[in-house]
């Protein structure tokens, strides 16, 4: 074990930069090209907008449609989704690469298929079956008639008078919101490694998740044709290199991989499912599949393991990602016999890839040395195999800390150029660099407080990771505060049904949503009593999005330390028992 921590420890110093060099740029200034919408067609004008709504949702992905949705449920007329992009989505509508799918069982990843009857086709769907299910719910809770699409909100600004929330837009809107819900996603800004030269390439480049079909031919299914004379580059083996790699290895004339850490590539084994086959014969199986998920994944207690992947099988070792275990016992010998266990998982990983491998060098560039939850786990049948071909070639850059520069006709690393005709960034999203948390949304609350100015001498304040002091009738999603889990479609549902109770309750006592200071306190206090010890250990993993780019993941009051299926019941309790203690008078009320 002492050999192994040491081989963990180089690895690593390998992946960071020593020049403290940023190691990723945003998609914007220079390079908002890269984030440019492909899909959306040229955008009808239209007039600005200043008219009143109930609710207004920041976001068309699944947390905008399931807010959405619930909010029809509780019978709230006027719903108004804002979406930058040209349909509902999300992250689904932008990423529409050659071999997308979930990595998530699609009976409990998509959302709502109790209410809307739907049954998945394949046990991981690919992402236009994902993405024709998002239109399906907004079709079904009629929410296109007060949606805006290619529109950004620039900002938020609370009328203290009218006792609304003026919501302006990039297309010049300037309506109003009795409410607001923040849905707009952890991970929805593209970003670029930041390698010297990047702008000099001149041949074709694009981001994964605004995929150029007019280059490259083909669907997300394959037969890019416009590659068939083509050497590609792609940087990037995370979740979306491991799945659009053995796709361009098959039209490509060659292929070159620059990776910096490899990603740990477990069984997918993807099939054909009949409504049989997940128990789709009942009302409210859905629910019970996906709820059963969530206890497997949050290490709570069980009876049987209805999805039985590679996820669940290796729960366990997301203890250091998400604060869900149930410990018990000595703390010492409980993360001895975790490193034990995660040792076991990764030498299986390992041995996987010397088994699909042919070359040995290449396949020991390709094992993964740290631990389990260090990065997000990636699953395929496709990808070991796609380094057997001739016209595929690993471009290893952990030796030079990653690719030198890029030149205008090629990639440097080392004493090499790898001349290119395209390349290809899958280097995925910016974490926290979008809505309201980021800055880039202003928010301001009661008596012109911007919500980061009301934060910043102790740190965000809320009440359950939604709600905030200053801020009436604003409800905030996301994972601040809250709870996580692999299957996030399911916290994001969860989340959408408490605000949606939220709003039902302030209307049925002509109240506003805002919790009080002291509110505020006691949950954070929560947050903190428990909070667990994670820093030490993301602070020795390979770089990347968990630790911040090998910066670091602090300790403290940042999400709920018991899980998300406990979290769930807590607000299902206070639901019940406590939510008048959110309900303040209005002003009409007052007077």
């Amino acid at each position: 074990m002492a050999a192994l921590r040491q081989r963990y420890r180089l690895e690593r110093e390998r992946r960071v930069r020593p020049d403290g060099a940023r190691q990723y740029l945003g998609t914007d200034a220079e390079f908002g090209y890269y984030a440019a919408d492909p899909y959306a067609g040229e955008v009808p004008d239209r007039e600005p907008l200043t008219d009143i709504v109930d609710v207004a949702v920041i976001g068309g992905g699944f947390g905008g449609l399931l807010t959405g949705a619930r909010m029809r449920q509780q019978g709230v007329e006027r719903v108004r989704i804002v979406e930058k992009g040209g349909d509902f989505g999300g992250t689904w509508y932008w990423n529409r690469y050659p071999g997308i799918h979930c990595d998530i069982e699609s009976h409990v990843y998509l959302p709502m298929l109790d209410e809307t009857g739907y049954v998945p086709e394949w046990k991981y769907s690919p992402g236009e079956e994902i993405r024709r299910h998002a239109v399906r719910i907004a079709e079904r809770f009629d929410l296109y008639s007060e949606a805006l699409f290619s529109t950004a909100v620039t900002s938020l600004t609370w009328d203290g008078a009218s006792e609304t929330w003026i919501v302006a837009t990039d297309r010049g809107d300037a309506f109003r919101a009795t409410y607001v819900v923040t849905a707009t996603g952890t991970l929805s800004e593209p970003k670029l490694p930041g390698i010297p030269g990047i702008e000099d390439f001149e041949g074709h480049t694009f981001h994964t998740s605004r995929w150029d079909y007019a280059y490259t031919g083909g669907t997300p299914d394959g037969g890019m044709t416009g590659l068939s004379h083509k050497r590609v580059g792609v940087v990037g083996t995370g979740a979306t290199g491991i799945q659009v790699i053995p796709m361009l290895a098959e039209d490509a004339e060659h292929v070159y991989v620059f990776q910096r850490t490899p990603s740990t590539v477990d069984v997918r084994a993807n099939r054909r499912t009949s409504p049989g086959d997940v128990g789709a014969d009942h009302d409210g199986w859905a629910r019970e599949r996906r709820d059963n998920y969530l206890r497997v994944v949050s290490g709570e207690t069980f009876e049987e393991d209805l999805v039985a992947d590679q996820w669940t099988a290796s729960a366990g070792l997301l203890e250091k990602l998400l604060p869900s275990f149930r410990r018990q016992g000595d703390r010492a010998e409980f993360e001895t016999a975790y490193e034990t266990a995660d040792a076991v998982k990764m030498n299986e990983l390992r041995t996987r890839v010397e088994q699909s491998v042919a070359d040995p060098e290449t396949a020991e560039k390709l094992k993964p040395w740290y631990r389990y939850a260090c990065k997000r786990p990636t699953f395929s049948d496709k990808y070991y195999p796609a380094f057997n071909r001739d016209n595929v070639t690993l471009v290893d850059t952990a030796d030079t800390h990653g690719i030198e520069r890029v030149t205008a006709h090629g990639v440097v690393v080392g004493d090499t150029t790898y001349e290119l005709d395209c390349l290809i960034f899958a280097t995925g999203f910016s974490v926290g660099t979008s809505g309201v948390h980021s800055g880039k949304l202003p928010v301001h609350g009661r008596d012109g407080i911007q919500l980061l100015h009301a934060w910043a001498r102790r740190g965000p304040r809320t009440l359950h990771g939604f709600t905030s002091n200053g801020f009436p009738n604003l409800i905030q999603m996301g994972s601040l505060q809250n709870a996580s889990s692999v299957n996030f479609t399911h916290i994001l549902d969860e989340q959408a049904v408490h605000a949606a109770a939220l709003v039902a309750a302030a209307e049925a006592k002509g109240a506003l949503v805002e919790p009080s200071p002291e509110g505020e306190d006691a949950w954070i206090a929560v947050l903190a009593e428990d909070a667990p010890d994670h820093e030490w250990f993301h602070a020795e993993c390979t770089p990347g999005y968990y630790n911040a780019e090998g910066r670091g993941r602090p300790n403290g009051p940042i999400a709920y330390p018991h899980g998300a299926y406990a979290f769930h019941e807590l607000l299902r309790r206070w639901r019940a028992e406590s939510m008048s203690e959110i309900l303040q008078p209005r002003n009409a009320a007052q007077s």
